[in-house]
């Protein structure tokens, strides 16, 4: 394969992530237009956001096993179709209950998309590159959440939240035909690998032996947990940011819209960057990479809680910037120690574990346990909670630093100079 087609490859994979998470996020800008006409809690808008999250948890590993041998590009397309139509849906819906029915189909079109997208792409790149392209590859979901929170809170003041769905399931119906034209799977087949390959008896065997390698070490079960606890904290903050500007700085939808925009773009930027630094940091000594999750969990822990401590103004939204930039940091980091420590043949399906724990750990129960909070106690209080999940992702990375090297050693083969640079780091 060409450099060039992988490149093209990245940034339709890339763009089609944007499209997810703008569908699923775009719900956000609404919050308070959704509040007013249908007369909700702010439990029954965060399970809005949620349930999407928990369908993704739910049927990430199965739609990715199935991926994994059906065809990973072609799940992508039926799955990008799928969430693209359900966002139109959404558009359409009259009642709670329609509503809540559109958000499901999302989750179970978005399903897989995750973690079968994630895989193509460390398929066709260097190993070397593999935390800075996860780290660029996830952070994809935060750049979607600004798209979607920006772009839909503008949409939704101009014309109706109801064309703010509109938008994003056209614009996601577009990309997904694009996709099915320019993207083959023959294509990023290694040479000699022949088409049916992976629907033989043996392949299938091979792959029943190597799914309990999924979760065969402390510490790749621990990069699992510490992921999914520190992504409560970044979905709590993405889902309610727009409200929270708009309640305790009286912005109009548009305008939170677009504040919470940037600070979701923040939490991506912290995502590529803390890729990046673990690629760097770890070219002698892997478990560095261990590290940078750590001070990136420990700093947001800091950082949030400072900043839902001081008053509204210019002093509050500085820390929270530099909140937002460590919290989700630990996304690149995480993908890679499960890919070194995980079969290639189901990488797939490594990912979608991933994104289970992600799912189930944080990005479901972090909007609404976090709107559940805010009927009781405000929604100020229960963004001042909201950081002390990191103290649980900490302990998690401390867990798996700990037993890191050694788990490398015993699943890649016992010699210890394959895993001195990460260009040599066996998957």
């Amino acid at each position: 394969m060409s450099r060039r087609y992988a490149w093209v490859v990245f940034a339709l994979s890339f763009g089609l992530l944007l499209s997810d998470y703008m569908s699923r996020q775009v719900l956000n800008a609404v919050f308070p237009m959704l509040k007013a006409e249908w007369l909700l809690s702010d439990a029954r808008l965060g399970s809005l956001s949620g349930i999407v999250a928990l369908m993704v948890g739910l049927l990430t590993f199965p739609l990715s096993l199935v991926a994994d041998r059906w065809g990973r590009v072609r799940s992508l397309v039926i799955a990008a179709t799928m969430w693209s139509l359900a966002t139109l849906g959404c558009a359409v819906a009259a009642t709670y209950g329609q509503m809540f029915l559109g958000r499901l189909l999302v989750g179970i079109g978005e399903a897989a998309y995750g973690s079968v997208g994630i895989a193509v792409v460390l398929s066709i790149f260097p190993v070397a590159m593999r935390a800075t392209l996860s780290g660029a590859f996830i952070a994809g979901g935060a750049f979607g959440s600004v798209l979607g929170v920006a772009i839909g809170g503008a949409v939704a003041q101009q014309f109706g939240w109801r064309w703010a769905f509109g938008v994003m399931g056209v614009f996601g119906l577009v990309l997904a035909l694009i996709y099915a034209v320019v993207v083959k799977e023959r294509k990023l087949k290694p040479q000699g690998q022949s088409d049916d390959a992976g629907d033989s008896s043996g392949s299938r065997g091979r792959l029943k032996s190597l799914l309990p390698r999924l979760f065969s070490s402390v510490s790749v079960v621990s990069a699992y947990i510490g992921s999914g606890l520190q992504l409560f904290v970044a979905g709590s903050l993405i889902a309610w940011l727009p409200s929270y500007f708009n309640r305790y700085y009286d912005m109009p939808p548009a305008k939170a819209g677009a504040t919470a925009g940037l600070f979701a773009l923040v939490i991506g930027v912290g995502m590529i960057l803390g890729g990046i630094a673990s690629d760097r940091l770890s070219r002698r000594f892997p478990v560095r990479k261990w590290a940078v999750a750590i001070s990136c969990s420990m700093g947001s822990l800091i950082l949030l809680m400072l900043t839902f401590r001081l008053p509204s103004g210019p002093a509050q939204l500085l820390v929270l910037a530099l909140g937002a930039l460590l919290c989700a940091g630990t996304a690149g980091p995480g993908a890679a120690m499960v890919a070194n420590l995980t079969p290639a043949a189901v990488a797939a399906t490594a990912f979608a574990t991933l994104t289970l724990a992600q799912s189930l750990l944080g990005l479901a129960p972090g909007p609404a346990v976090t709107g559940v909070l805010a009927d009781r106690l405000g929604l100020l209080r229960a963004l001042q909670l909201v950081p002390l999940v990191a103290v649980g992702a900490t302990v998690a990375f401390l867990v798996g630093r700990r037993w890191y090297e050694r788990d490398l050693r015993r699943l890649t083969g016992p010699a210890p100079a394959e895993h001195k640079e990460p260009s040599e780091v066996s998957t």
